[in-house]
């Protein structure tokens, strides 16, 4: 495993590299994880696969000078850049690698070939979707694991992209009384699911939780999937997705998936259900998802 980081203006993104094989995969965190997360992977992935996983901002070593907004278009100038520098560097393992910084992002001749792979898992899968969205002829294959951005979240929606429900959101992760009074009132009625009770409970009942909350949901708002998009470019181009999900996950539910699939692409997007909930990236499910990534 080699780690290093990408310069970005006043950032620096950190990353971790497994593997030297031709076939680049990019994997992407769910919210609160890192890309230390996908260790086990990587120590798995075989020498046909070089997998690369980056820290989101206000995640993991990734150090983020840039402020609430993490613009797609970075990511991608982010990738492009590592993935020249990995081409034309090879640092030794264990050696922390700072790559060159590139005044422009590249941009692929008309003729290039498809040579991404990207894995997503859960707040990850939003971010391989939109890059998808905004690329489609870098990317061959999606694997996205209980991936969030297959279904509209009103609450994310209202909190991220309206100025009203940002400010309330602020506010709100300052001062969450009135929240938890309403979130306990919906518990005891039953109106609220019990998994769905307990996590927004350990997410909000700490100071410092909360205000990250707010920092990483806030900077992550430029990442939105549009659906009738990205199932066109899925149909048209014949891309293979491999979608996984946990069959009693209570926070991103499969039927999602489901409903994704019928946009007219169920013959080249595949659903596997795990008996388990939303936590997939675990050592215990080692050979189901280097099988869907590597069918």
């Amino acid at each position: 495993m080699q780690t290093g980081y990408y310069p970005l203006r006043n950032s620096r993104i950190h990353y971790r590299r497994w593997g030297t094989g031709p076939r680049l995969v990019f994997a992407f965190h769910g919210y609160g994880e890192s890309a230390a997360s996908f260790t086990f992977l990587g120590e798995a992935i075989g020498v046909d696969f070089t997998l690369v996983a980056i820290d989101l901002p206000f995640h993991g070593q990734t150090e983020w000078n840039e402020g609430l907004f993490f613009d797609p278009r970075d990511l991608l100038f982010v990738l492009q850049g590592i993935e020249t520098a990995l081409a034309s560097a090879q640092p030794a393992p264990g050696d922390p690698a700072v790559m060159p910084l590139m005044t422009d992002p590249v941009s692929p001749p008309a003729s290039y070939l498809p040579r991404w792979w990207l894995l997503g898992y859960s707040m990850g899968g939003r971010i391989a979707l939109q890059l998808l969205q905004d690329s489609p002829q870098l990317i061959d294959k999606l694997v996205l694991l209980a991936p969030d951005g297959l279904k509209l979240n009103p609450w994310y929606w209202l909190a991220t992209q309206t100025r009203p429900g940002n400010i309330l959101f602020r506010a709100t992760m300052r001062r969450p009384g009135w929240f938890f009074l309403l979130l306990r009132l919906g518990n005891a009625l039953q109106l609220v699911n019990p998994s769905v009770y307990k996590f927004t409970v350990q997410y909000i009942n700490d100071d410092r939780v909360r205000q990250e909350l707010y920092t990483r949901w806030t900077a992550m708002r430029g990442f939105r999937p549009r659906l009738a998009v990205i199932a066109a470019i899925i149909r048209e181009r014949q891309l293979p997705v491999r979608l996984v999900y946990g069959r009693y996950d209570r926070i991103i539910r499969w039927e999602s998936a489901e409903k994704f699939r019928k946009r007219g692409i169920a013959a080249t997007c595949n659903l596997v259900l795990l008996t388990t909930g939303h936590q997939l990236l675990r050592p215990q499910y080692l050979a189901i998802l280097l099988s869907e990534l590597t069918a």
